[in-house]
């Protein structure tokens, strides 16, 4: 690893990986909402800042991502669920992601190892979902497999080195996390930071596509 860029820097995943990703030494690009008015949901917002990226990078993580958007809570029913609040995980929890590699693709290298990783979420594995409910955030999530499951079949072609998957950091103590895990046992952002970061190191091209947990185990879809 030695030239990382990470999205989402400001938030809890995001920005354990910047430490820890600079902790073993790597350069690290930081890019956020907060500090590089890098919005997501907006691609013009994407081109104006990855737009000023020179690279390349070996490795590109994405790390957002919301469970409530604005007034939108997860459904815990069909009476619940809005065109609105579909929209808006779409847009963030899927199309963003997708678009980041878009514009991130120029600044990956072509003749040697590369690494995409964006993170999902258990709950988006249709053949992992016993429980319903959740239906904006888990549609999203699972869209967001498939099209980074999709694009790997074409990055594979300019970028034969590359490794473009989708992540799930398990239960972390984030705020995002904070009113929905229950009694779940929570790993610290910087425990997650370290598990991801083995996880993708330890992946090949033969993995790329791919659905993978914080230990490694692929996911089902």
């Amino acid at each position: 690893m030695q030239n990382v860029l990470v999205i989402g820097a400001s938030g809890g995943i995001g920005a354990a990986l910047v430490a820890e990703a600079a902790g073993q030494g790597a350069r690290v690009t930081s890019l956020s909402r907060r500090y590089s008015g890098l919005d997501l949901t907006d691609e013009g917002s994407i081109a104006r800042v990855m737009g000023g990226l020179e690279g390349p990078y070996d490795t590109v993580l994405v790390a957002t991502g919301a469970l409530e958007l604005g007034p939108h809570r997860p459904e815990k029913s069909l009476r619940a669920v809005t065109p609105e609040a579909l929209a808006a995980q779409f847009a963030l929890n899927a199309m963003g992601p997708l678009l980041v590699l878009k514009h991130a693709l120029r600044l990956m290298p072509k003749d040697g190892p590369v690494r995409f990783a964006a993170l999902s979420a258990r709950v988006g594995a249709i053949g992992d979902n016993g429980l319903g409910g959740w239906y904006s955030y888990r549609a999203a999530k699972t869209a967001l497999n498939q099209l980074i499951h999709t694009a790997a079949i074409e990055v594979a072609r300019s970028h034969p080195q590359s490794v473009v998957v989708t992540l799930h950091p398990g239960t972390v103590d984030t705020g995002l996390t904070a009113a929905y895990r229950g009694g779940h046992a929570a790993m610290t952002p910087t425990e997650a930071a370290g598990h991801l970061l083995q996880v993708l190191g330890g992946l090949t091209p033969a993995d790329s596509g791919g659905f993978y947990d914080w230990q490694g185990a692929r996911i089902p879809w």
